[in-house]
């Protein structure tokens, strides 16, 4: 497996890059849409959103048999264009914003882990897009 691959995800949602980016960062909105499964949850969310910052968003599956952290700091914070961190075992994320006549681009590219192959990996990243795009267009 080479470091250098990034995997990478995108959706284009119906809705303006300035409320994609608050439902993106804001924790009462995270713990609505960051899950990959119906069976699990997002219970906890924190979020400082600054370059050095951190953020924590706690998943859990609904049944208490397994959760995790989901936690990084901060490295880039560019202001409805894009949000870049490094998740607690070194791997770098990026997430950019992009208006595409009124609706929005979302792009986030990661670095893999070793546990899981690329596909499984993307389509989990994948699968919390999509209920990212659900939510974000069922609030008015």
């Amino acid at each position: 497996m080479k470091e250098s691959v990034k995997i990478k995800v995108e959706a284009l949602i119906d809705a303006s890059v300035e409320k994609v980016w608050k439902m993106w960062n804001t924790p009462e909105d995270i713990m609505n849409w960051n899950t990959a499964d119906p069976g699990w949850h997002c219970p906890d969310s924190t979020n400082d959103l600054r370059v050095g910052g951190a953020f924590n968003n706690r998943m859990e599956a609904k049944d208490g048999s397994f959760g995790f952290d989901f936690t990084g700091i901060y490295d880039k914070v560019d202001l409805h264009k894009e949000i870049a961190y490094t998740m607690t075992d070194g791997r770098k994320v990026s997430t950019t914003f992009e208006d595409k006549n009124g609706k929005t681009k979302v792009l986030t590219a990661f670095d893999p882990e070793s546990e899981n192959d690329h596909e499984f990996q993307k389509q989990g990243w994948q699968a919390i897009l999509g209920n990212f795009v659900k939510y974000v267009e069922s609030i008015h």
